[in-house]
């Protein structure tokens, strides 16, 4: 299995990463160990905002078709979105709109998990709300989604672990959606 796992997000500091790089850990370490996981970071990926008038003028960046054809390889996605001010950053916004361009369905059928960590109490409930309800348009199958609040106090930055039990027990339950039926089967026979 190839997992792509990624922080929609540009900060090098965010705490989206982290939750996304502990995830991908602790999917490979409880749910399937001969995982394939490769990381994405945006700003490899950056590129203009969007505009009609850009994508008449240059075409859809190369950035796009390489973003999109990592999703395409992939067998599931794991994301963690960053929220600001209630949806998702400008950054995975414009990379979002661009590989829009090239085809609608940019999840490409795949299955997910959507993460989110944020400094205050409402887990990302904004990003996770509209991601899940945007994500069927888009070609995406949503198996399950998990938001971590105070994440000062929810993570252990010197163990890299999930300090509380209920956020521990709600991500293992998560990231155990993304493996087929099929597959579960097979890892427990």
């Amino acid at each position: 299995m190839k997992l792509l796992a990624f922080a929609a997000t540009n900060s090098r500091q965010s705490i989206n990463r982290r939750l996304v790089e502990l995830a991908a850990r602790s999917f490979k370490t409880n749910v399937q160990n001969d995982v394939q996981i490769e990381f994405l970071d945006l700003n490899d990926f950056e590129m203009p905002i969007y505009s009609i008038d850009r994508e008449k003028e240059n075409g859809v960046p190369s950035h796009a078709h390489t973003f999109f054809s990592r999703i395409g390889a992939a067998d599931a996605l794991l994301i963690s979105f960053a929220e600001h001010n209630g949806f998702v950053t400008a950054a995975w916004k414009n990379l979002f709109d661009w590989m829009s361009r090239i085809d609608m369905k940019l999840w490409q059928g795949k299955p997910m998990v959507i993460l989110a960590a944020t400094p205050g109490p409402r887990a990302g409930a904004g990003v996770l709300q509209s991601q899940t309800m945007l994500a069927p348009h888009f070609g995406g199958e949503i198996r399950g989604s998990v938001g971590i609040g105070r994440w000062a106090a929810a993570y252990d930055p010197e163990r890299g672990e999930l300090t509380r039990a209920d956020d521990r027990l709600a991500l293992s339950a998560a990231l155990s959606e993304l493996v087929s039926t099929d597959e579960k089967a097979g890892a427990f026979s």
